[in-house]
């Protein structure tokens, strides 16, 4: 029987704050090797397809879990997407503006950041987070949000943003930055890795996921085996089965080898 194997990106395949940009060599060919076995391998994560650089695009993964299970494509194929509510985006943006909270509206193929957001256009640079899906000029009324990132400036805009996880949403964030992303409570990575596995016909003690962050913590407790990285904090590693090495030390190819192959 098949496996499939779920990789988060930041901080489990990749690590661009610390110099890793691109997949490294070893985790490439540990990842081949489980496709040469005839297994499937996808991406399952909180960034939306605009946040893929070019290298994760082509790399030959069999699909993507996005903006945390709220867009499901295998292969070239969308097997579910759900968009955020219209008038609830367009009251959130108002509200955004009234409290100069800077913010990128994360659609399908396309996400929507103004050109004057210089700060939030920066945090993205840092990531590598590449330009070609970027919008500034775009109509609210015609484009479908799946996700929500926002920048707050002062502790007015941070005690909004923390307010948004008791209706509809739920969040992760980093204080110290100011930096939240906004995703509906009816969607996680694990409900988009559930649905591969149903439009695969894949049972679920066959399935396998990477991660270290907390949008990760419902992936790893669901599938057959959660692998927490290294780098993970205790609680999210409290979720898994298992813990490999750290996204330094290739932490991925080493928990392929140890646990799947």
């Amino acid at each position: 029987m098949k496996k499939v194997v779920f990789f988060d990106i930041d901080g489990t395949l990749i690590d661009c704050l610390n110099g890793i940009t691109d997949i490294t060599p070893r985790v490439k060919k540990a990842i081949g090797a489980l496709q040469v076995k005839g297994n499937y391998v996808f991406i399952a994560t909180g960034r939306p397809y605009a946040f893929l650089n070019e290298a994760l695009r082509n790399f030959g993964f069999d699909g993507f879990v996005l903006t945390n299970g709220a867009d499901v494509k295998v292969k070239d194929k969308c097997i579910y997407k759900e968009a955020i509510n219209k008038k609830l985006v367009k009251e959130l943006v108002d509200n955004f503006e009234k409290l100069n909270i800077e913010y990128i509206l994360q659609g399908e193929t396309y996400s929507y950041i103004k050109d004057e957001y210089k700060n939030l256009h920066s945090l993205y640079d840092s990531y590598s987070i590449p330009k070609k899906y970027l919008q500034g000029n775009y109509n609210l009324e015609e484009v479908d949000i799946f996700k929500i990132e926002m920048l707050c400036n002062d502790k007015k805009g941070m005690d909004y943003c923390l307010s948004l996880g008791n209706g509809n949403f739920d969040y992760v964030h980093n204080l110290e930055e100011g930096s939240f992303e906004l995703y509906s409570k009816t969607n996680s990575k694990a409900s988009g890795i559930l649905k591969v596995l149903d439009f695969l016909g894949i049972p679920l003690e066959n399935s396998y996921a990477f991660g270290d962050g907390k949008n990760d913590i419902e992936m790893l407790s669901t599938v057959g085996l959660g692998i927490a990285m290294g780098n993970a904090d205790d609680h999210v590693k409290g979720y898994a089965k298992k813990v490999t090495d750290t996204v330094q030390n290739d932490g991925v190819a080493l928990g392929i080898e140890k646990y799947i192959l």
